[in-house]
């Protein structure tokens, strides 16, 4: 079977950007930033909300539960329907329901209507990497690589902006303000993407694949689920375990199922590339070490100065000791596109890395604690910039939404492993502070031992990609 595999965004020297260019670039780049931001914005404000709403501790746990859970269908499926009905279209639809949920939840003064908001944000979560797939393909070659990384990075950016963002609205104003901010993102974006963006063609020919959805759909649930919630429901309960298995199970039967199918969600044998493969396990890799900088630095700093290590600052200035690395991850994501991504993943893992090493050993400043959360922040917008080059050199034309769909779940997955690992980690090392539990030094030491390892272990990933050259066209 031949496939043509999509020319990759390599290094050139490239002439300037015409003036449309830069705009397609912009409007496509808001709306990936808001819908990033969508994904940190209630972090700090998680516990105002919940009493506001009159909710449990589970209950507004279930806010970012139900954004993460559809969020993981939503991704693989809407990666596929760009590829048969047209990224820029989905791009669009994806946008819509970013608008539509937060709408519902800047109205919202209950509980349910909250979590019904926020599950229709988590299909907007497709929104990025069908925006890497349509500037991989609407920009000419010699700006793509830069465009694809700028997008990317906008995972990382997003993430590490909303912290600050949700803290000054914490401190200032209500926190519905939130949701009115993605509102006049997202309202600002459709127009833009709809009058300046060209609609590339259609690459693949074909149905949606609705049997293949269900299931992957559902080994996503069943296994995100008992990640999110673990902690309350025991790790080892049947419940959790139980859902494991189901994920196992579910995956199972989607690989045996798409393998007989003519036009399948995910194209398996393609899936498994080695180039293909081993981007998708670095990318869980990079995703684990960047989610986990975000817990485990802004609750640091606002940590009290009693246990040893916090420093008792406000959830402003937690926040806004995000704010130097997601700048970071702006200004060198664009690094990526000058060297070939399988040397800015190694680079950008080995940055990730020391900055990880860099919050172990220094403790005693804040500006100890920001300089390593920036160096690390550094190193993922790097590695995060690199992976849709890596995906392009290995995916045909007509799978490149999905492709870069599935390699984003990867990432998902990862910073579901490290929302469930770290927090494990500093719920069960604990100092007693005047009757409160809070997590040790030792907790987050190991915490940060085992994001850099993962990051590590990306760069190893990233030695044994196949180059280029060495990719078979055809099969």
């Amino acid at each position: 079977m031949s496939s043509a595999v999509a020319a990759p965004p390599a290094p050139t020297r490239s002439g300037p950007w015409s003036g449309k260019q830069l705009i397609v670039l912009l409007v496509i780049g808001v709306g990936a930033l808001m819908v990033s931001l969508t994904q940190s914005l209630l972090v700090p404000v998680l516990g105002e909300v919940g009493t506001d709403l009159h909710a449990s501790g589970d209950g507004a746990a279930w806010i970012l539960t139900s954004t993460l859970l559809v969020g993981a269908v939503a991704v693989p499926a809407f990666g596929r329907l760009g590829d048969l009905y047209g990224t820029r279209r989905m791009v669009i639809v994806a946008l819509a329901a970013l608008v539509l949920g937060s709408l519902i939840c800047a109205f919202a003064h209950d509980l349910s209507t909250m979590i019904v908001g926020r599950s229709v944000v988590g299909i907007s979560v497709a929104t990025v990497p069908l925006s890497i797939s349509l500037v991989g393909v609407t920009l000419p070659r010699e700006h793509s690589g830069s465009g694809i990384a700028l997008i990317s990075a906008m995972l990382g950016v997003g993430g590490a902006l909303g912290l600050p963002l949700a803290g000054v609205i914490a401190q200032y104003a209500d926190y519905h303000v939130l949701f009115w901010i993605c509102v006049a993102g997202g309202i600002l974006a459709i127009p833009g993407i709809v009058w300046l963006v060209p609609s590339p063609e259609r690459s693949a020919h074909g149905r949606m694949d609705i049997i293949g959805t269900v299931l992957l759909g559902g080994a996503m649930l069943a296994l995100l689920l008992p990640l999110a919630q673990g902690s309350s429901w025991g790790w080892t309960g049947p419940l959790t375990l139980g859902l494991l298995v189901l994920a196992v199970v579910l995956l199972v039967v989607f690989v045996l199922v798409e393998r007989r199918l003519r036009s399948p969600l995910v194209d398996v044998r393609t899936t498994a590339r080695p180039a293909i493969l081993l981007t998708n396990l670095a990318s869980l890799c990079v995703g684990f070490a960047l989610f986990a900088t975000l817990i485990g630095t802004a609750t640091y700093v606002e940590a009290p100065v009693a246990t040893g290590y916090g420093f008792g600052k406000s959830i402003l200035v937690g926040g806004l000791c995000m704010l130097p690395g997601g700048l970071s991850m702006l200004l060198l994501s664009p690094v990526s596109a000058r060297l070939k991504p399988r040397t800015a993943l190694i680079v950008g893992s080995l940055i990730v890395a020391a900055g990880f090493a860099t919050r172990i050993v220094l403790t005693d400043s804040l500006w100890q604690v920001v300089l390593g959360a920036t160096i690390a922040g550094a190193g993922t917008g790097i590695a995060y910039a690199a992976m849709p080059g890596l995906i392009m050199q290995a995916a045909p034309r007509s799978e490149l939404a999905a492709a870069n769909g599935l390699n984003s779940l990867f990432r998902s997955v990862g910073s579901s492993l490290a929302s469930a690992i770290g927090g494990a980690i500093l719920a069960a090392q604990t100092i007693d502070l005047a009757g409160f539990a809070l997590p040790s030094l030792g907790a987050y030491r190991l915490l940060f031992v085992i994001c850099a390892a993962a990051a590590v272990g990306a760069a190893l990933i990233a030695l044994v990609i196949p180059r280029p050259a060495a990719i078979a066209v055809t099969e």
